[in-house]
């Protein structure tokens, strides 16, 4: 890993978002030098789900060698913002460095994103990041420093960062273009950049987005910490650039990418706004778990065939009707129905239905909201929660764990309507229930 090099010793960071996660990583890289940190974040309690406090960062921050200052911040509330500068300038002298790493994010598409959801996005995420900058900048002007660094994309137009989450992409292209406004109104005064990384990073909201066993695929907050950290001890003349993290490590000599990986030698997700073309990854994954997962599997599941079983035949030697060979598709469900538990349909509460395409196409569903659960050929006689449209070879390939919802729903495969929440704990479920497959 990149080490550090005392060059932030005594310098001031405002870091939005910097309770848990990316913000968090890059502020204790920062406190390694000895750096002042403002955490400004909304979480001052517990939450129910996600880890840390504002309180909780401040304690490791000092036990990393920093001096914290916890504000709780909503980035879209102008007020909290003005108020938590106030107190840095206050207690610290002044602010050096203000990273933008407040964000939101629904990955659904026009229809099915809430008119809250949009003006969430659009105002923690371009709004929040324009107003930190503008309330940060007379400061950050008096600095001989003087970053500010936006945790946001590269300015891809390529239509397929568009299609399936419009919202969220307009909201972080949003973060992006002030980096290219800003960093030519404020040349020779205060760097301003963009960081973005070349894989998944494994966070809590990765873990949402995700589901079980998606860390394997991504990266540590680690990398991202170590690109900022490279960032902002350059000049200010280092500025309107939009980085990837894996790209500039490899510049400033670092070779071995295996420290930054959850599970070294596992296949990465590719993240998003980058031109890797989803498809090829995803073969390469679904190769990688035939490899490892899937010797040992039902061969229902191996190519998408038939059952390879014995044919019974009838007294004249015709084979039997009723032994003929279930599809994959219905072969799935059957199991997945014999997998269903009073325990999932508690937890889970949803119900789903999956419009495929191709051999066996067809609608089927699954429901884990009523009674003792069931799953079938059809529409469900209750009402539907998440509707998924893709292939059935692709949904085979899903429920045995081949293929990932993650990399299906990146790389366009699966498409998903409704109750996000809820679509996110079909994939947890799907874990036990590919473990039966």
């Amino acid at each position: 890993m990149l080490p550090n090099t005392g060059k932030l010793a005594g310098c001031t960071l405002f870091i939005t978002g910097a309770s848990r996660g990316i913000g968090k990583a890059i502020a204790l890289k920062a406190a390694k030098d000895g750096a002042n940190i403002v955490i400004a974040a909304k979480t001052g309690e517990p939450h129910r789900t996600l880890p840390g406090t504002i309180y909780t960062a401040a304690e490791e921050i000092e036990a990393a060698g920093g001096k914290a200052l916890p504000c709780i911040v909503n980035v879209r509330e102008e007020q909290q913002i003005v108020d938590a500068v106030e107190k840095a300038v206050e207690k610290f002298g002044g602010i050096d460095i203000l990273v933008n790493n407040a964000s939101a994010i629904s990955l659904t598409g026009t229809l099915e994103t809430p008119t809250k959801k949009v003006d969430l996005m659009m105002s923690a995420n371009a709004r929040g990041t324009y107003l930190a900058s503008k309330i940060c900048l007379p400061h950050l002007r008096k600095s001989n420093i003087a970053h500010i660094l936006n945790i946001s994309p590269p300015l891809n137009l390529n239509p397929i960062w568009f299609k399936n989450h419009c919202a969220y992409t307009i909201s972080k292209y949003g973060m992006s273009m002030c980096v290219l406004g800003m960093a030519e109104e404020f040349k020779g005064e205060v760097a301003v950049n963009a960081l973005w990384p070349q894989t998944a990073i494994h966070t809590s909201a990765m873990d949402m987005l995700g589901g079980a066993g998606v860390e394997q695929q991504c990266r540590k907050t680690d990398i991202l910490a170590d690109a900022a950290y490279c960032i902002l001890t350059k000049p200010k003349s280092f500025t309107g650039n939009f980085v990837i993290d894996e790209n500039l490590l490899r510049e400033e000599g670092i070779k071995n990418f295996d420290v930054y990986a959850v599970a070294p030698g596992h296949p990465l997700l590719p993240d998003f706004f980058l031109d890797v073309d989803p498809n090829t990854l995803a073969m390469k994954m679904e190769a990688h778990v035939e490899k490892t997962h899937l010797l040992g599997a039902s061969p229902v599941f191996r190519e998408g065939k038939k059952i390879e079983s014995a044919k019974h035949e009838g007294p004249d030697g015709a084979e039997s009707a009723a032994a003929k060979p279930l599809g994959p598709v219905a072969e799935t469900f059957k199991i997945i129905q014999g997998a269903i538990s009073e325990d999932v349909v508690r937890s889970t509460q949803g119900v789903y239905l999956f419009e495929l395409s191709g051999d066996e196409g067809g609608t089927w569903y699954i429901d884990l909201k009523n009674k003792a659960g069931s799953a079938g050929i059809g529409e469900p006689p209750v009402k539907v929660d998440v509707v998924m449209s893709m292939s059935s070879n692709d949904f085979v390939k899903m429920f045995s764990g081949k293929l990932k919802p993650t990399m299906a729903f990146m790389s366009g495969k699966l498409k998903i309507k409704g109750n996000m929440a809820l679509a996110m704990k079909l994939e947890k479920m799907m874990t036990q229930f590919s473990s039966k497959l």
